[in-house]
């Protein structure tokens, strides 16, 4: 449905330096998938959205939506867009602010009031419908940042750190929201820092550096998985044999201990070893998750 073709975009600074945004950046997104965008500050995400948008032509390659060029495609169908950083006029009420964004958004006058009746009980802020934008907490602003992403029903949403702001019951909700916003139709584009959320949201997750995919991580199979990871082990007798058996180990607490990254096999035998010499093993876990782990390694050694 979205496909970026060898695409790149250059800026050039005020002084005529020519700075490289986005390179050689291809990658498909299928109709009814959740992607993940995921990356350091200064990536290219932003730039990637802007051109997504039709907000900046692309410099190299091509962007198409449906077939269409971005801009023609907004124009003609719209995007559900919710920015990273939320600016409304201030002495807008909430009600206010979503009756005139569904205007903008191209909603029917007729079905308008029935629309923001629907978006304000979808994301719980009716209770803030008279409140002007300037009173409203971080956390419901964000949820009406949410609200107006969501008014006319798009085929294309991307959502920029959509969970920023949310306390843990509104990003639990955010969650179930995704699930329902799943449609075959539909493409869903979440770039975040929250690595964890992409985890439980994406189907696919695209790690960018320096303007260039640096890893494209699979969530739905196999895919996903590493060959080695760092794990995190927790005993409750038998701590003073952990160095021996894991001689990179790093204690992190008493009876608490950080494991270099390696195979889950090799962590098994380590680990049988240590019941075998009398251990009690408290807990056993991945320091990581896959998706940090993935990041770590695709990020870190650029850094």
């Amino acid at each position: 449905m979205i496909e970026f073709t060898r695409v790149g975009h250059t800026y050039r600074t005020l002084l005529g330096r020519r700075v490289r945004a986005v390179t050689d950046f291809s990658l498909r997104i299928e109709a009814g998938e959740v992607l993940g965008l995921a990356g350091p500050n200064g990536a290219g995400k932003s730039t990637l959205i802007a051109m997504l948008l039709g907000y900046l032509p692309p410099t190299d390659g091509e962007l198409r939506i449906a077939g269409l060029a971005p801009r023609e495609f907004v124009e003609r169908h719209g995007v559900g867009y919710l920015s990273e950083l939320i600016n409304l006029p201030p002495r807008w009420t909430l009600e206010q602010v979503l009756t005139r964004m569904a205007l903008l958004a191209g909603v029917p006058a007729q079905e308008t009031p029935a629309r923001v009746e629907a978006t304000i009980e979808l994301l719980g802020i009716g209770e803030h419908r008279g409140k002007r934008v300037k009173q409203l907490s971080k956390g419901n602003l964000q949820r009406l940042g949410l609200a107006q992403a969501l008014l006319h029903d798009e085929r294309v949403l991307v959502l920029d750190e959509p969970t920023h702001g949310l306390d843990p019951v509104w990003t639990q909700r955010f969650r179930d929201l995704v699930l329902a916003l799943r449609r075959a139709d539909r493409a869903i584009l979440i770039a975040s820092h929250n690595l964890d959320e992409l985890q439980r949201l994406a189907d696919r997750v695209v790690i960018i550096d320096h303007g260039r995919i640096q890893r494209i991580v699979d969530l739905r199979g196999a895919a996903g998985a590493i060959d080695a990871a760092p794990y995190r082990l927790s005993v409750a007798d038998g701590s003073e044999l952990v160095p021996a058996l894991f001689p990179d180990a790093v204690p992190l607490a008493s009876g608490e201990w950080e494991l270099p990254a390696m195979a889950l096999a090799d962590v098994n035998r380590g680990v049988a070893e240590l019941i075998a010499r009398g251990g009690i093993v408290r807990a056993l876990a991945p320091a990581h998750t896959s998706l940090e782990q993935h990041f770590r390694d695709a990020v870190e050694g650029r850094r």
